[in-house]
């Protein structure tokens, strides 16, 4: 079927960070650096979960961020480099489908050799 789905395995990255601030500031270096095409901030969502056994309720920014799947580790390498959680959420998910007309640009985006200038 491969409706929109060329060779190339796209993914959407979902991260979450504990700042607005952060989430700019890492999402536009993703962008300059060419291992994501796009990142999504979502200002403001709320989370709760555990944290050394404690009930914790905090507000973040959750980021989707849309790349090839060979861009996966670097871009989670540099989150991890870059952001303040001990544990940053970073999961990803296969697009299996879509425009291929934005697949082309998501590949176009990202399409570089190397990797983030030092």
């Amino acid at each position: 079927m491969n409706q929109g789905l060329s060779m190339t395995e796209f993914i959407e990255i979902t991260w979450t960070s504990a700042s607005l601030d952060e989430a700019r500031k890492i999402s536009r270096r993703l962008v300059q650096e060419k291992l994501v095409a796009s990142a999504q901030i979502i200002p403001w969502v709320e989370s709760v979960h555990m944290w050394d056994n404690k009930l914790e309720t905090v507000q973040e920014s959750k980021i989707l961020l849309q790349t090839q799947i060979e861009k996966f580790v670097e871009v989670k390498q540099f989150i991890e480099d870059n952001c303040n959680y001990e544990i940053p959420e970073i999961t990803f998910r296969k697009i299996e489908g879509g425009n291929k007309a934005y697949l082309d640009w998501i590949l176009e985006n990202t399409n570089v050799s190397g990797g983030l200038a030092k």
